[in-house]
């Protein structure tokens, strides 16, 4: 029967908010080709490091025809054209660094992505979803999704780092798949008040996190922090609260106005999210608001998941009013699994953003890309340390520090 129940619930997911068992929220098998009238996009995305690097993209996209969507007949192949006119606007804008961006995006690029994002439901600018869930391919076909057998579909400058850097961030998303189930058995218990199937979904989130934070340490062995930060990291910022685009960028073709968009970022995982909602975590006042902001850069039917538990029964406070040490501990090591990952983040960001950051603008900023500007600021336009400090702090607070003991009366 549980078996059954289980199944019912993952077909319902699959279904309504587009989530694998095996790959969470990751584009399963993403397309790498479009039909042949997309020709342009391709030759240039395909080729984007060495046009970049060469200073050739902006003179190419000048060039380029005004293409309509209007061939892309299905969702994984308006998820390959959302990610190669990100890619490419994203090498257009930040092709001369930090000192030179562009301040309009020409129409060949701007209104095709325009369209396509309003059909995806998606921002149009590089977004998480497009760089990390939906930018992988395997070298060899039958092969299984591990690092050495995985590659990006379009890269920017910064080789090994650069796919490093996704491949690892698309791995933590894949670890985060069975939490994700959990979290949706957890609500679906709760509906009966299940306590072992609560708790049984709590343990399996808080494995689900603790895979993630171990998945995570591959970022050392496969990305170095001085090409992060000094190659990489300026081509996936946005123009929203960016200090080299402050009043954001022209869309030609779409707009008269300057748009602000914050560029990808971990904040966009709706992963993470869904954990949050789940254990009811509250962030609140700017550290709210930027998540809540974020949830727009999301697939419509990711950012629903996340919604719906977020309207759902509080799970802390069905707790703390059941009788059931078990189920309290199942919670708190769960937020305590949660706490170790944003831990084991902010240190990551010391190493691959602060100390560089530091050590550029003691050497003068000698490198090409972001320099100091964006030294304490993430790519999706948040003061980075208040930030994650924030929303670290304030995972601890959800701790059930000590069950208070629920009389009748009080229940009643």
């Amino acid at each position: 029967m549980e078996t059954n129940s289980r199944e019912t619930l993952q077909a319902d997911c699959s279904d309504t908010f587009d989530i694998s068992e095996e790959l969470g929220f990751v584009l399963e098998e993403p397309l790498t080709n479009l039909p042949d009238y997309y020709r342009a996009w391709l030759d240039l995305a395909n080729n984007l490091t060495h046009l970049i690097e060469s200073h050739k993209l902006r003179d190419l996209v000048h060039k380029m025809p005004v293409l309509s969507p209007h061939l892309l007949s299905n969702h994984r192949e308006q998820r390959l054209a959302h990610l190669a006119l990100g890619f490419i606007s994203m090498g257009y804008v930040w092709q001369e660094g930090q000192h030179a961006p562009a301040q309009i995006l020409p129409k060949a690029l701007a209104l095709p992505y325009w369209l396509v994002s309003r059909r995806l439901g998606l921002p149009p600018i590089l977004t998480y979803a497009d760089s990390v869930l939906a930018n992988w391919k395997l070298k060899d076909p039958r092969g299984d999704m591990e690092i050495e057998n995985m590659d990006l579909i379009f890269s920017f400058p910064g080789g090994e780092s650069c796919r490093g850097f996704f491949i690892v961030s698309l791995l933590v998303e894949m670890a985060a798949s069975a939490g994700i189930t959990g979290a949706l058995e957890v609500m679906h218990a709760m509906k009966i008040s299940d306590l072992i199937g609560i708790q049984k979904g709590l343990v399996k989130v808080t494995q689900s996190l603790k895979k993630m934070k171990e998945t995570f340490k591959l970022m050392h062995n496969h990305v170095d922090p001085a090409t992060f930060h000094g190659t990489l990291r300026i081509f996936v910022s946005g123009w929203q609260d960016n200090p080299m685009l402050p009043r954001g960028l022209v869309y030609e073709g779409v707009s008269d106005e300057p748009i602000l968009l914050s560029g990808g970022s971990a904040a966009q995982s709706s992963a993470i999210q869904c954990f949050d909602a789940l254990l009811c975590i509250q962030h609140e006042d700017e550290t709210g608001a930027f998540l809540t902001r974020m949830r727009d850069y999301m697939p419509p039917v990711h950012r629903q998941l996340i919604e719906t538990l977020s309207v759902c029964p509080s799970l802390r406070d069905f707790i703390l009013s059941h009788s059931s040490t078990d189920l309290c501990q199942a919670y708190n090591s769960c937020v305590s699994a949660l706490v170790d990952l944003r831990n084991y983040h902010l240190n990551a960001v010391t190493k691959y953003i602060i100390v560089p950051g530091n050590h550029a603008r003691t050497m003068g900023c000698p490198l090409r890309g972001v320099g100091t500007a964006l030294n304490t600021t993430g790519t999706g336009g948040s003061s980075l340390m208040v930030f994650l400090k924030s929303v670290r702090n304030n995972t601890k607070k959800t701790q059930i520090l000590e069950r208070p003991s629920v009389s009748r009366e009080t229940e009643m």
